[in-house]
């Protein structure tokens, strides 16, 4: 039996196509991924976010457990909203999960991805048996992510005046309650945008307040190409317990200082042997579509594979990332027997509907 969240019968009644995600019943599209993507470029899309899984993290010894089980430092929080992007590695240096952490006025709030919300909270216990900390996944809450150029303008317009105030005061990548609501200026978009974790009893009344301001529902498909534009990383895609943080263009999250978290010193020996492969953007050059698992080849040497791949709506192009051992031009990638030839390119490859890459000579 799929698991369902409260918006279900709101995205059946939208004309969602519903598919199992992770063992939840969740919309891949409302009728065109081209155009839900293309909206969010253009104007505000809605994404029901509520089979990702909420963890608030309490007690005197919060920050330095924190500290010991994520590879960036939450020492970098110095006030009550802000947040910040992390990993949490094995003790062999590979990516348990991606997430983001956020301050809290007391503790700390973890959300992290629905496909690991066993293994992460099963981990997370363990590692908090040595510390003083409380472990608790509040429930009955939705989140309700709203994306795209217009996203703030048209969510203010269906918020209260506290809303309306605390999120006028927000910056990316800070957050902030407005009575039992959470407002967050996060995404996985690249688009300006806020996202929301609310009492399920309020998720329905949100959801069609926007819906009549003209705010349009978005499903996983042009989450996943929105996000792929926006060079941001899909758990089990593009990184997992057997991918370094150095290998999956994560290295910026990891703050080595001297405060020995888990993981640090399989990452410190990666760096050193200086034998990691890297995750680079690529563009087809030629017509057609990018998929993971396609090998990727500079002459007749196999040097890497993609991870994630897409037609880009706005590019108008095959991209994609690969994880590549070197990247030594030309660069090809193998579809069906057939070589084609890859441009190597920074990423991220779109920012606020814009190209915003670089080539890689």
């Amino acid at each position: 039996m799929l698991k369902k969240t409260c918006l279900n019968s709101c995205h059946i009644e939208a004309g969602g196509k519903m598919v199992d995600f992770g063992g939840w019943e969740m919309p891949i599209h409302y009728g065109s991924q081209l155009d839900e993507h293309l909206w969010v470029r253009a104007s505000a899309g809605m994404f029901d976010v509520s089979h990702m899984t909420v963890i608030d993290l309490v007690g005197p010894d919060v920050k330095p457990f924190l500290r010991k089980l994520l590879a960036n430092d939450v020492e970098r929080l110095k006030t009550s909203g802000q947040a910040l992007y992390s990993a949490m590695l094995n003790p062999a240096g590979g990516v348990l999960d991606d997430l983001i952490v956020y301050r809290l006025a007391e503790g700390y709030r973890l959300v992290v991805n629905c496909a690991t919300r066993e293994k992460d909270l099963a981990w997370i216990k363990a590692c908090a048996e040595a510390f003083e900390v409380v472990v608790a996944t509040p429930p009955n809450l939705s989140i309700l992510a709203v994306q795209g150029p217009s996203a703030l303008s048209v969510l203010s317009s269906v918020l209260d005046s506290a809303q309306v105030s605390l999120l006028s005061r927000l910056a990316v990548f800070e957050s902030g309650f407005a009575g039992d609501w959470f407002f967050a200026r996060t995404g996985y978009t690249g688009e300006q945008g806020a996202e929301i974790v609310l009492p399920n009893a309020d998720a329905p009344g949100l959801w069609q307040a926007l819906l009549a301001s003209g705010v349009r529902p978005i499903g996983l498909g042009a989450r996943d190409t929105l996000r792929l534009e926006a060079g941001m990383n899909l758990y089990g895609s593009d990184m997992d317990e057997g991918v370094s943080p150095l290998a999956c263009n994560m290295a910026w999250t990891v703050v080595h200082n001297d405060r020995d978290f888990i993981g640090e010193a399989a990452v410190q020996a990666a760096r050193a042997a200086r034998v990691q492969p890297r995750l680079i953007g690529v563009m087809l050059k030629e017509r057609g579509v990018l998929r993971a698992q396609y090998p990727v080849y500079s002459g007749d040497a196999r040097v890497g594979v993609l991870t994630s791949g897409a037609f880009s709506p706005t590019l108008q192009c095959g991209i994609g990332f690969a994880r590549v051992s070197a990247v030594t031009q030309p660069l090809f990638v193998e579809i069906r027997g057939k070589q084609l030839p890859l441009e190597p390119v920074s990423l991220p490859f779109v920012r606020h509907g814009k190209p915003v890459y670089s080539v890689i000579s």
